[in-house]
């Protein structure tokens, strides 16, 4: 009996240390996904910036004439 105490012992440890570990991951992760979707933000911010430049530009640009 006393075996079977200290296997479930063990067992809880690991299981504890198991669900540090992984709260960490997590943390990290989570920190990671915010920093990306900061950057994903911020390039499409510019990405409509230059849309908006390029809309601008071409509406100053003369149209062809159609030659026949």
């Amino acid at each position: 009996m006393i075996d079977e105490l200290n296997m479930l012992e063990s067992k809880v440890v690991q299981t504890v240390s198991l669900c540090q570990e992984l709260r960490a991951e997590n943390d990290l992760l989570r920190q990671q996904l915010a920093a990306t979707e900061e950057v994903r933000k911020g390039l499409s911010e510019r990405m409509e910036s230059a849309r908006s430049r390029l809309e601008q530009l071409a509406r100053q640009l003369p149209e062809a004439k159609a030659t026949v």
